[in-house]
């Protein structure tokens, strides 16, 4: 029941993670406008994300353009969407993989050492999930900072931390914590198998041996009277 009840947190949390991955994808908000300086105007907000750059005035609606080309953008842009992208996908899979290696899932059967290897397979795609997340999260946020106190960076050109970023380490922290509870569950689960396997064993051996060495001592006396 208890096993259970972690598959089920488990999955729970690996869809959260598996949402926030993806929004951390789409979102434009990983570069935002700097108010530091002379820059003084409030009313217009400057956003730049993985897929397009967005403008929003106070008065008027936000306008967002996609990327041209994906050389213009940085590197650490560029290297951000891919890694990403296959953070997503991974995640995607991972979330399959724990589904089908759940106990009420009949789909693979009902051996519950193959099961617990899914989860096992599931639980390491999820902490790879959850570093791929966290690689261009860290890696954008190193970028912003280090521009931002580089004194030969112009005042227009410093950005902040955007909500993406932010969103990013939470669901790289949520993905690496489901598949950490994965694992546990795969250990509790094969704990259980063998305890069930062996002890059946360990009791018929004492018994047996026992019986094996009472039988001659009965014959021998036999032949003594």
């Amino acid at each position: 029941m208890a096993i259970s009840a972690l598959q089920i947190a488990g999955l729970v949390l690996g869809g959260v993670g598996l949402v926030g991955a993806l929004a951390v994808t789409v979102m434009p908000q990983w570069k935002v406008s700097a108010f530091i300086g002379s820059n003084i105007v409030t009313a217009e907000n400057q956003w730049q994300g993985l897929w397009m750059s967005c403008i929003r005035h106070m008065n008027i609606r936000m306008q967002c353009k996609v990327y041209d080309s994906l050389l213009a953008l940085p590197q650490d842009l560029q290297a951000s969407r891919g890694l990403m992208c296959t953070a997503t996908v991974m995640s995607i899979l991972a979330f399959m993989t724990a589904v089908l290696g759940m106990k009420c899932t009949q789909c693979t059967g009902e051996d519950e050492k193959a099961k617990s290897y899914i989860m096992l397979t599931a639980g390491i795609m999820f902490i790879i999930s959850g570093i791929l997340v966290l690689i261009p999260v860290s890696w954008v946020a190193n970028t912003i900072i280090r521009d931002f106190y580089n004194p030969i960076v112009d005042m227009e050109l410093k950005r902040e931390l955007g909500e993406a970023l932010y969103l990013g380490w939470v669901t790289a922290l949520v993905l690496i914590m489901v598949g950490a509870l994965f694992s546990c569950v795969f250990c509790c689960t094969g704990d259980n198998v063998s305890y069930r396997y062996t002890v059946p064993h360990h009791r018929a051996t004492p018994k047996s041996s026992y019986m094996e060495k009472k039988s001659p001592s009965v014959y021998s006396k036999s032949q003594y009277v």
